[in-house]
């Protein structure tokens, strides 16, 4: 079995602008309101931000995926288990997805079910391309790669059952 984990730059790169929004929220609260009372709330609101950033922080690094050739079991951030078992996996699909509004691709990495269904995915803005690879490797499943990049609404229109509930949707028309 095989235990992969989130990149660990990805912690830095979203923790820095968090502390960054921070300090200028208590620096406002104690500009704002009577410096001689205003101590208390703004030590409510700092231990309030320390707090939920203690509990991302523990979130992010229990957040995992176990791959062995019986199947996958991953541990979400939020804390949920997913389990897909070998038998249901069709195919590894891996393709190069444009970024929004831009012409930067990320690589992505969906384990399909019979159905069509994407049961797994890897976002190479989390996960490297060693995490990748060790996916298909291990699961031993047929993979497809799809060389030409597509974006969103176009893997939205091609193979909508791979993307996220959220991600099927669109606000145009």
């Amino acid at each position: 079995m095989i235990t992969l984990r989130p990149r660990r730059s990805l912690g830095w790169s979203v923790g820095l602008p968090v502390a960054a929004l921070a300090l200028p929220l208590l620096a406002a609260e104690l500009w704002m309101l009577d410096p001689s009372g205003a101590w208390p709330i703004v030590a409510w609101t700092a231990a309030v931000i320390a707090a939920l950033s203690l509990a991302a922080w523990i979130a992010y690094r229990r957040t995992q995926v176990s791959i062995s050739r019986y199947g996958i079991v991953e541990r979400g951030f939020f804390g949920a288990t997913t389990t897909v078992a070998a038998r249901d996996i069709d195919e590894v699909l891996r393709l190069p997805l444009y970024r929004a509004n831009s012409l930067e691709t990320t690589r992505e990495l969906f384990v399909v079910c019979r159905g069509g269904r994407g049961r797994f995915r890897m976002r190479g803005k989390f996960w490297d391309q060693r995490s990748m690879d060790l996916v298909a490797a291990t699961l031993g499943a047929d993979e497809s790669i799809r060389t030409e990049p597509v974006t969103l609404a176009e893997l939205r229109a091609s193979d909508p059952k791979l993307l996220y509930w959220f991600e099927r949707r669109t606000l145009s028309a």
